[in-house]
């Protein structure tokens, strides 16, 4: 045989190689949690961005501006939607290179990907993804165990026996187990709905107890001073205070793979309704965030518990139903970042392990997932340093720079132009939110856990 010969006999089996491995992948594709169902419209993406981020952050928001004082907290939380929803848009606009030209960035990996190179892009993207997912997800158990503890105690009147909180959580990732089996986010919708309806409705129950709560008597014995009587306490506080603000705004970390749900064409790229659905979703976060924030830290100053409808009791009943949704809204936020956490798992396993794909796979691929997250949602049910740890160390890099970095390297705007300085500006920001933020986190965590007894 001739050299030539040789040649085309190669090529031709690296074209079989090539073609097998495509189909390979459409096939995937056509399983994956993510890309199995392109059918959405804006009004998924509206809910679903509702139920990513009017979730635990929002009940945390009180206690965050009483660790940080009116001034400095209304910043914070002005600024965060202000450059949240900046970067935000920035995500919806790199989804398509060529809006409905074929080509997506369906993952929020694939977007890093293609900015830093394959390998960095993977190894600098999944790591910070992975911790805001399945940190969001710890933090769900814990708040799930803790409010569904709150309304069985409310709605009792101490007359029921009771139960340990570690318990609470384990009826709450009952609920997740089933859940977990729906195969896409579009399979989700319904929950997804209810959920981002309940979020609205236990968000101005806040408001309006936290309101009512504020009558003349009630008010004159308000303290705004900081809790802490330490500078050292202030300033940690202050740390764990900016890493809960980051915390509550996580849509990013899940905004490709809502929009990768939307079909996409030349006359109507994804982007369109995507972006219309968004703005919704932010028009709704700016009533639930604005209003629990100052109403809540109005109402009870400094004593504000971490998750503020802990604080409210009265009316009971109200109270009581209030917790009942956040219970309902959590189950559906749950999902809504497990879905892409599925769809990694479930790569690696067919991909890297060569396991077959199909229902045995899934089942025990998440019921494992649900399983470690409640497991360590008991272990360390600390819900204001966990929003603080995680907010600063995963949200913050994901939600606040990682988006205009991507920008500048394939936009590349011009030097000093409006949107080069404003990149840098949310830049220098962002890193600044990632590097403090975890330190107040991590040594709130540590003070909870030396006055806790484990698995109490």
């Amino acid at each position: 045989m001739s050299a030539p010969d040789v040649m085309e006999e190669y090529a031709e089996t690296a074209r079989e190689r090539r073609e097998e491995e495509r189909l390979k992948n459409v096939n995937l594709d056509d399983w994956l949690p993510i890309t199995s169902s392109r059918t959405a419209t804006w009004y998924y993406s509206a809910f679903h961005n509702v139920t990513a981020m009017v979730g635990a952050g929002v009940l945390g928001l009180p206690f965050a501006m009483s660790q940080l004082g009116w001034a400095a907290g209304t910043v914070a939380i002005v600024s965060s939607f202000v450059i949240t929803l900046y970067t935000l848009w920035q995500l919806v606009e790199m989804h398509e290179p060529v809006p409905g030209g074929g080509a997506r960035f369906d993952r929020y990996h694939e977007l890093g990907q293609a900015a830093f190179g394959r390998r960095l892009g993977l190894c600098l993207i999944v790591p910070l993804q992975l911790i805001v997912q399945v940190g969001t997800d710890i933090v769900y158990m814990v708040t799930g165990g803790q409010t569904l503890k709150k309304f069985v105690e409310l709605a009792c009147d101490g007359r029921c026996a009771n139960i340990r909180l570690t318990f609470y959580i384990m009826m709450f990732a009952s609920a997740q187990f089933v859940l977990s089996q729906c195969p896409n986010f579009n399979s989700i919708s319904a929950v997804s709905a209810a959920a981002a309806a309940m979020s609205l409705c236990y968000s101005m129950i806040a408001f309006f107890t936290s309101v009512l709560k504020t009558h003349p008597a009630a008010a004159a014995a308000v303290d705004y001073g900081f809790k802490a009587t330490t500078t050292a306490g202030r300033v940690f506080g202050a740390f764990n205070a900016l890493g809960a603000v980051s915390f509550a705004f996580a849509g990013h970390n899940v905004v490709l793979e809502i929009q990768a749900t939307i079909p996409s064409t030349p006359e109507r790229p994804s982007k369109k309704p995507m972006w219309l659905g968004v703005v919704v979703a932010y028009a709704v976060v700016a009533l639930c965030y604005f209003t629990v924030a100052f109403a809540g830290y109005y109402a009870f100053g400094n004593a504000v518990a971490p998750n503020v409808l802990i604080s409210l009791e009265k009316p009971r009943w109200l109270v009581a139903a209030a917790n009942l949704m956040v219970v309902v809204h959590v189950i559906g936020a749950y999902q809504v970042y497990a879905m892409p956490v599925f769809d990694m798992i479930e790569t690696v396993l067919v991909k890297k392990l060569h396991l077959r794909p199909g229902l045995p796979l899934r089942v025990t691929a998440r019921s494992a997932y649900v399983a470690l997250t409640m497991f360590i949602g008991m272990t360390f049910p600390f819900f204001d340093g966990l929003l603080g740890f995680f907010g600063g160390f995963g949200f913050a890099p994901t939600t606040y720079f990682i988006p205009c970095i991507i920008w500048l390297m394939m936009r590349k705007p011009a030097k000093f132009s409006i949107s080069w300085l404003m990149n840098w500006c949310f830049i220098i920001i962002g890193v600044l939110l990632m590097l403090v933020s975890p330190i107040g986190g991590f040594r709130q965590i540590i003070l909870d856990a030396s006055k806790y007894k484990f698995y109490s």
